[in-house]
């Protein structure tokens, strides 16, 4: 029976063995926090999240909003450039429950070389004059 191995460990049986990411395999996971009151921002408005420091891999995210941010609102979380590198942009309209997000292509992303902001970028429609959202980004580094 033939036997793979996952990229992160592969390097551990290769010849010479090689250490796996400590940013991946065996880091710390970190929370970043953003609480945002909602006051009307109109669609194509962007919110700073999050100031992630070099070395840090995107591991996931969880979404936790006050009220329903409306049935055509929908935000992106991402960077400049790239917005729904971690959630595509999409409705959000599940009050009081934490939802996890995530891509495939940012979880998979390379650590953060330079530092980067992120933001959540607001389309289609208008986000509701009351009420807050909650975005909880998770990373890991060694």
């Amino acid at each position: 029976m033939a036997q793979t191995y996952a990229t992160e460990v592969a390097g551990q049986v290769a010849i010479p063995a090689t250490k796996s990411d400590g940013g991946v395999v065996g880091g710390r996971l970190r929370r970043f926090r953003a609480t945002v009151e909602m006051t009307a921002q109109e669609a194509a408005d962007t919110i700073v999240l999050a100031n992630i420091p070099p070395g840090h891999s995107f591991a996931y995210g969880v979404i936790t909003a006050s009220a329903t941010l409306g049935a055509s609102a929908t935000i992106a979380i991402g960077v400049a450039g790239t917005a729904a590198k971690y959630r595509a942009a999409a409705v959000f309209t599940t009050a009081n429950t934490p939802t996890l997000f995530g891509t495939a292509a940012g979880v998979a992303a390379a650590p953060v070389a330079a530092g980067e902001q992120v933001i959540a970028t607001i389309a289609v429609a208008t986000l509701p004059s009351a009420g807050s959202f909650i975005v909880d980004l998770y990373y890991s580094a060694p």
